[in-house]
């Protein structure tokens, strides 16, 4: 068994008032805390996969003292990621892997993260889940919208308690929520950027009615009252090139408010970025079979990169830290649901 994860079948003293900075040295470690409700089959909730993102945390702490003189509706499993990030206030550690990216079912090298996954996936697997819900915040504008990673009437249902902005993706492997889309119901919430009192209170609000529901029903949601996408490209930017926003003297000059693009239809021919000196290319863009194809997407003309075909980005940020560690964001277009 993992040394790395601390199990607990109570709520650990101070937890509900506990600030992300203040876990590791509360629970020693991630931690996997389960505890009782009127029905027995629990919903899995993960947060601070990365450590900075605290919306997760706040909500589940909110969500605990609403019922804390109260029975839950339904058991609760909690899985408590990256507490040595978060008492830094960092997506992750420098030599970390991204916690979010060594779920079972990824391509990622072994490592004491990835086994640690393995062991919460087992633990839960044996509880058999009735859903699982991944909480996380970005960094660039965005609404707040579900993930799921399966076309699944049960998925859509889910994540439209949520959002009724839908997107459907397959990459980046090993995510939480692709995990355990085998299991249950899954879905990845983006409560919008940390800090903000309303996704708190989204997130809150979505945790207490997943413990309400009895079913998550099989039927088709109706296509009004959904917008679903489909994630078709992740974006990167090579380490060759610098990069800025704005007015700045760099290789790939990006537009100063490049993250009010996302959850916007782009024409063919947007601007996105000046560059100077670049010669070819100077995106990567890896499709959902991790192909290169930032030349379906993207061209270059007299100095400008621009869009080639009509395209929707998501979680464009601004973040010079995620945009190394991570990826500069997505590219989406509209998905029909199915009958």
């Amino acid at each position: 068994m993992s040394s790395m994860l601390g199990h607990f079948e109570r709520l650990p003293e101070g937890f509900i008032h506990a600030q992300a900075r203040q876990l590791a040295e509360l629970l020693g470690g991630p931690a996997l805390i389960h505890l009782p409700g009127r029905r027995e089959q629990p919903l899995f909730v993960s947060m601070l996969l990365h450590g900075n993102e605290t919306t997760g945390l706040l909500a589940v702490q909110a969500l605990l003292q609403r019922y804390r003189e109260q029975e839950l509706p339904r058991a609760l499993s909690m899985f408590v990621g990256n507490v040595e990030a978060a008492r830094d206030g960092l997506r992750r550690l420098a030599g970390q892997p991204d916690y979010n990216r060594v779920w079972p079912g990824g391509d990622h090298a072994d490592c004491p993260e990835k086994r640690m996954m393995l062991e919460v996936y087992e633990a839960m697997r044996r509880r058999n889940p009735f859903a699982s819900v991944d909480l996380h915040n970005n960094t660039g504008i965005n609404p707040h919208y579900a993930c799921v990673n399966r076309i699944d009437h049960r998925f859509f249902q889910l994540g439209s308690l949520f959002s009724r902005t839908l997107v459907y993706f397959i990459r980046p492997a090993g995510v939480q929520s692709m995990t355990f889309a085998g299991l249950c119901p899954a879905v990845t919430v983006e409560c919008g950027k940390v800090g903000q009192r309303a996704g708190v209170e989204h997130a809150t609000e979505f945790l207490d009615a997943c413990l309400h529901l009895s079913k998550i029903p099989a039927h088709p949601v109706a296509a009004r009252d959904v917008d679903l996408f489909h994630t078709v490209a992740t974006v990167h930017v090579p380490r060759a090139y610098s990069f800025g926003f704005g007015e700045h003297p760099v290789d790939i000059c990006f537009k100063q408010d490049l993250d009010h693009l996302n959850f916007r239809e782009l024409p063919p021919g947007t601007v996105l970025a000046h560059l100077d000196g670049v010669q070819g290319m100077p995106l990567e863009a890896r499709d959902e079979n991790g192909q290169e194809s930032a030349e379906r997407f993207f061209r270059v003309e007299d100095g400008l990169l621009l869009t080639r075909r009509a395209l929707m980005p998501s979680m464009f940020t601004l973040d010079e830290r995620v945009i190394r560690q991570d990826c500069l964001g997505y590219l989406m277009e509209r998905y029909p649901l199915p009958e």
